[in-house]
C-alpha cells in the first residue's frame, strides 16, 4: 500500500503545468481574435474614406465619333467655344470641364503630337444624370460647377438711395483734351428735384470758377422732376490753370412767370480729379441748398468738423469762402486760408489749403486732420484766418473764424463745435461770418 501511493504522487502533481499551458494558448488565441479585430476596423476605415473621396462625372457623348471627323474633333479639343452648340435650356450654373478624356488603346498620331481616338471604340450614351449645354463634348468629366450670380456688378443703387432732406441730384462727366486745351463736360441727368410747386421746368448753367461772369446754360425740360439732358459743353481752359479751377452746376426751374428759382447747385474742383485717362468717368453729386443769406461784412466761410473719440481726431473740411474783400487790388489776388489748433490758447499747430487765384468766392474742399485728446476738447479751439497774399512775404488778413468750447467763443461757433462733439464721426457743416477783430 505504501508502494502504490509512493508511485501515484507524481501523477497527481501533473495537472498543474498542463493548466498554465492551456491559460497561455487560450490568452494568445484570444490576444490574436482581438488583434484581427483592430486591423479590420482599420482596414474597413481606411476603406471607407477612399470610397467617400469626390469623384468625377463622366459625360460622354450621344453620338459615335467617325474617323472622317478626327480633324474636327481635334479643333473642338483647341476651340471649344467656337464649335459647342447648346441643345438645351442654360441652366442657372455653368459647368466646369476639362478636355475630354479618351478610352481604348488605338490610337491616331497627328502632326502637332495630338492624339484622337479611332472610331473602333465608341462612346456609351448615358442613361441617367443632368443635362446640360456641353453634353455634346465626349469623355468630358464634370468637375464642378460657377455660379454666374457672384460674378456680377455691384448693383447701381445711384438713382434709389436717397438720403434724407435729399434736395436732387445731378449726373455728369469730365474730360480734358491736353493737345486742344479743352475742357468737355457731359451733363447726363438730374433725379429726384425738389421744386417750389408740383410743376418743375428745369435747366441747367454750368460756371468755371473763378469767372462767374460766363456760363453755359442747358436746354429747358418742361415737367419733370427726372430730367435727362444728355448735352455737352466744351470751356477753352489752359492746362496751367486748370486744376485751379472749379465747375459750379447751378439747377433752375423756370415758373408760369418765366421766373428762375435755383433749387440746388453742385461745386466739383478740379484739383484732385484724373481728367485726361481714356475712358471718361461718371460722376454723380447731391445738390446743395445756396446760402441765400447775404455775404458778411467781410466775407464768409464754410467748413465742417468731425471728432473721431476711438481715434482721438478731429478734421477739418475747408470747403469755400464767398464775399471776400481784398486789400490790395494792384495784382490778382491770391488767397489761402491757415487752419490753427490751439489749446489754452497756446498754438499748437497749423495747416494751410492751397492758394486760389482772383475770385473772392475761392472753393477749396481740403481736409485736415489734428491729433487732440478728447479730454482736450474743453480747452482747444480752431482758428481759421484767410490770408491774401501781398508783394514779397507780406500777407494780408481778410478775416478770421474761432470756434471752440464756451471759454473762447458763443453764438454759430459755440453751437457747431457742440455739435461736432454730439455727433461723433459725423462731419457737421457750417457757414460762419469772418471777422477781423478776432
Amino acid at each position: 500500500m505504501n508502494l502504490r501511493d509512493k508511485g501515484s504522487s507524481p501523477a497527481a502533481e501533473a495537472p498543474g503545468p498542463m493548466s498554465e499551458q492551456v491559460a497561455a494558448v487560450a490568452g494568445g488565441v484570444i490576444g490574436g481574435i482581438l488583434l484581427l479585430i483592430l486591423i479590420g476596423i482599420a482596414v474597413y476605415l481606411l476603406w471607407k474614406k477612399i470610397c467617400l473621396l469626390p469623384s468625377y462625372e463622366e459625360l460622354t457623348n450621344s453620338v459615335t465619333p467617325t474617323h472622317q471627323d478626327a480633324s474636327l474633333e481635334d479643333q473642338t479639343l483647341s476651340q471649344p467655344s467656337s464649335v459647342i452648340q447648346p441643345k438645351s435650356i442654360r441652366t442657372r450654373s455653368v459647368p466646369f470641364i476639362i478636355p475630354p478624356k479618351f478610352h481604348g488603346r488605338d490610337w491616331i498620331n497627328l502632326t502637332n503630337g495630338e492624339q484622337v481616338q479611332k472610331d473602333s471604340d465608341p462612346y456609351v450614351t448615358p442613361e441617367s444624370g443632368p443635362r446640360c449645354s456641353f453634353h455634346s463634348l465626349a469623355g468630358a468629366y464634370l468637375i464642378g460647377s460657377i455660379n454666374p450670380e457672384l460674378y456680377k456688378f455691384p448693383e447701381d443703387k445711384s438713382e434709389t438711395d436717397f438720403p434724407e432732406c435729399n434736395i436732387g441730384r445731378l449726373w455728369f462727366s469730365v474730360e480734358y483734351e491736353q493737345e486742344a486745351e479743352r475742357l468737355l463736360v457731359s451733363l447726363i441727368k438730374a433725379r429726384k428735384l425738389q421744386p417750389p410747386t408740383d410743376s418743375c421746368s428745369p435747366f441747367v448753367k454750368i460756371y468755371l470758377l473763378p469767372d462767374e461772369r460766363r456760363y453755359l446754360q442747358s436746354k429747358t425740360k418742361r415737367k419733370t422732376l427726372n430730367p435727362q439732358f444728355d448735352e455737352n459743353f466744351i470751356f477753352q481752359v489752359s492746362s496751367k490753370t486748370l486744376y485751379q479751377r472749379t465747375l459750379k452746376f447751378s439747377v433752375y426751374h423756370v415758373d408760369k412767370q418765366k421766373k428762375h428759382h435755383l433749387l440746388g447747385q453742385v461745386i466739383f474742383p478740379l484739383k484732385n480729379e484724373t481728367l485726361t485717362g481714356d475712358s471718361k468717368l461718371v460722376i454723380w453729386r447731391d445738390l446743395e441748398a445756396e446760402n441765400l443769406e447775404p455775404p458778411s461784412e467781410y466775407g464768409d466761410i464754410q467748413f465742417s468738423l468731425s471728432y473721431n473719440d476711438y481715434l482721438g481726431r478731429l478734421t477739418v473740411v475747408v470747403l469755400r469762402a464767398k464775399g471776400l474783400k481784398f486789400q490790395d487790388e494792384r495784382y490778382t489776388a491770391s488767397v489761402y486760408i491757415k487752419v490753427s489748433l490751439m489749446n489754452h490758447n497756446k498754438f499748437i499747430k497749423c495747416k494751410k489749403t492751397t492758394a486760389v487765384l482772383g475770385s473772392p468766392n475761392p472753393v477749396y474742399n481740403e481736409t485736415f486732420s489734428f491729433k487732440a485728446n478728447q479730454m482736450e476738447l474743453d480747452t482747444a479751439s480752431l482758428s481759421l484766418s484767410v490770408l491774401q497774399s501781398a508783394e514779397g512775404d507780406k500777407t494780408h488778413l481778410l478775416g478770421r473764424v474761432v470756434v471752440g468750447p464756451f471759454m473762447y467763443t458763443r453764438g454759430k461757433e459755440l453751437e457747431h463745435w457742440n455739435e461736432m462733439i454730439s455727433k461723433p464721426k459725423e462731419l457737421v457743416k457750417r457757414w460762419h461770418a469772418l471777422c477781423r477783430n478776432t
